[in-house]
């Protein structure tokens, strides 16, 4: 089974125990890429640091619980594309609040593969593509702000939710299917998403390790390739074998 379905599968599973438990749970299907949002989202949308004085809310503080979770399938079918759902309350008319929060990227893509393994994983870490918000760390947690000015335009979850899909999308387009999940309703609730991010990280390295032996290179390799100190050595070789690749395509005409 290729990629992450069976942890797509826990995931699914998990949202349905929330709901079943009594959590607020709100499922929006709004356009992907279409459409205006109330914020700016691209390279240099946030362009710097939101200091406490201006934030006005937070998301995932270490002392409130935070886990980050991307998993990626070749099946698109697997995905409900657009889907943004929400366990726990929004960050509309919280002011001062300070929320657990887990965030889950879902996308699958029949070209995708263990080769995208990397920029799959980075989708996660928006840096300053998101006006008006903030990741102050990353790697299994996500610890996130949002400005003042943000929530003042109407910035929400699933504002947070349609960004990350336009995002995703540009920087991955084998992308075909995408969903969102966050989770805010208790530091409990994040746990039980992280128990299933620390099993799907196990899985990860080994995809990654398996990739790289099959091109000859037998690498110690990290499930999150962003925070990994080895992250240069596999770009060189990628480049290598890009290449390799050229070249032997010349040699043959043309023909791969």
């Amino acid at each position: 089974m290729a990629g992450f379905d069976e942890y797509i599968s826990e995931v699914s599973a998990l949202v349905g125990c929330f709901e079943a438990e009594g959590r607020e749970v709100v499922r929006a299907d709004g356009s992907v890429l279409s459409g205006e949002l109330p914020v700016r989202v691209g390279p240099g949308a946030n362009p710097g640091i939101i200091l406490r004085s201006d934030t006005y809310a937070e998301l995932g503080n270490p002392e409130a619980g935070s886990c980050g979770l991307v998993l990626w399938s070749d099946v698109p079918a697997h995905v409900a594309d657009g889907r943004i759902t929400r366990i726990g309350p929004d960050v509309t008319g919280r002011s001062g609040a300070s929320l657990p929060f887990a965030q889950i990227v879902i996308v699958a893509g029949r070209d995708l593969k263990a080769d995208d393994h990397s920029d799959v994983m980075q989708s996660q870490y928006v840096a300053d593509q998101i006006e008006g918000f903030m990741v102050r760390s990353s790697s299994a947690n996500l610890w996130c702000r949002i400005s003042k000015d943000a929530a003042a335009k109407g910035f929400c979850l699933e504002t947070l939710g349609r960004a990350l899909m336009r995002i995703v999308r540009t920087a991955v387009p084998a992308v075909e299917t995408m969903e969102v999940v966050f989770v805010t309703s208790s530091r409990e609730d994040v746990l039980r998403v992280r128990d299933i991010a620390e099993r799907a990280r196990e899985k990860g390295k080994r995809l990654v390790e398996e990739y790289w032996k099959a091109k000859g290179y037998d690498l110690d390799c990290d499930f999150d390739c962003g925070s990994c100190s080895d992250q240069d050595v596999c770009d060189g070789i990628r480049e290598i074998i890009s290449v390799r690749a050229k070249k032997d395509s010349a040699a043959n005409g043309g023909r791969s």
